[in-house]
């Protein structure tokens, strides 16, 4: 049996790769550690959280000493670490909270590791989870042609860049994970992944943001004239993806992921609207007048754009969904958990809501 630590495992993409591993490997044991900050929720797992080889632990990663206490009780082999601050509007108000819990919990992590495993390495590994925003902004240099926009994509060669608070310290995490490998020897992996989207998504992020506010009829607040670029990837894919590299990866190495799928924001805003309206029975335009027009946010990376050839070529994975597809299931799951959304929405949430964008 192998026991495994995943951190951040009630959050979005966490949940997802709990799931996963939780159902595809019975054999396994998983331990899911989440602090239960406002965008992690155990309703994300209620359909697994009774399997017999599935234990939750409520404890923040920067607490050193339960990390230690933790590698020791679960005699933990491997690590699945997603456990991060991860909005860049959220940085951009608090960076200390960001440069906390994604450098310094790493490194809390990884200090764990490295004292319980004690430099025996076998059957060991530190799998950290990253994003293509470490490597900072590609050109738009094809604005007025279909994608991709431009002849640059991030590679796992592409120099680190990073332009926002939340980019910053994800870079120094990265850092400190190949430190560890470097300097001590410990097993790790790194993967850096584009844009995720589907069911189970906090909404503060576009997708199930525009979502929800279409479905009620509020407004679409987009950034500048919505001509940031992004590279979508269907969270499913995303948790496939880590399951093929924590079993199949090369110690040490470096990959990216992502779905070779660009998409501006307006572009994406408008099929969201599309396919909103259709799954509601509305007439083809009728939300479109809630497109709004915002300031652009402080040090907007323009565009995105992930080669994961790499990973296609050397580890057989590829993006099992079209976009069209992905997002038309995930309007579908959005529309048919207003439950859980209006639970996620409610309190605290609303409040930043406000204060973010103003109240609408």
């Amino acid at each position: 049996m192998k026991n495994i630590l995943i951190t951040g495992g009630a959050g979005f993409i966490g949940s997802h790769v709990v799931r996963l591993f939780v159902n595809k490997y019975p054999e396994y044991r998983i331990i899911n550690l989440d602090a239960l900050t406002y965008a992690g929720n155990l309703a994300n797992l209620k359909d697994i959280e009774d399997a017999p080889n599935y234990t939750f632990i409520k404890a923040d990663i920067c607490d050193y000493e339960r990390m230690c206490a933790i590698m020791q009780e679960y005699a933990i082999d491997g690590v699945i670490h997603l456990a991060a601050e991860s909005h860049v509007d959220r940085s951009i108000k608090d960076p200390f909270t960001f440069a906390r819990t994604n450098v310094m919990g790493t490194l809390s992590l990884l200090q764990a590791a490295r004292q319980y495993w004690n430099g025996e390495w076998q059957g060991k590994l530190f799998y950290h989870i990253s994003t293509d925003e470490v490597y900072g902004a590609l050109e738009l240099d094809k604005p007025e042609e279909p994608a991709p926009y431009g002849s640059e994509f991030f590679s796992e060669a592409t120099k680190y860049s990073p332009h926002s608070p939340y980019s910053a310290s994800k870079a120094a995490s990265d850092h400190f994970v190949r430190a560890y490998h470097d300097t001590y020897g410990m097993p790790t992996l790194v993967t850096n992944c584009s844009n995720n989207y589907g069911p189970y998504q906090f909404p503060e992020k576009l997708i199930p943001l525009f979502i929800n506010n279409i479905r009620r009829g509020k407004p679409l607040p987009v950034y500048g004239k919505g001509e940031n670029v992004r590279d979508w990837l269907y969270v499913v894919d995303h948790a496939r993806a880590i399951d093929t590299i924590f079993h199949n990866g090369k110690v040490g190495d470096t990959y990216n992921i992502g779905g070779f799928n660009e998409w501006k924001n307006i572009d994406i805003v408008k099929v969201l609207i599309k396919t909103v309206d259709r799954q509601l029975g509305n007439a083809e335009g009728t939300s479109d007048h809630l497109i709004t027009y915002v300031t652009d946010r402080a040090g907007h990376d323009l565009r995105y754009a992930i080669d994961s050839t790499k990973l296609k070529n050397e580890l057989g994975w590829h993006p099992s969904l079209q976009f069209e597809e992905g997002i038309e299931k995930t309007v579908r799951w959005y529309l048919d958990n207003q439950e859980w959304m209006e639970h996620i929405t409610s309190g605290d949430y609303e409040k930043y809501y406000e204060e973010m964008y103003g109240k609408r």
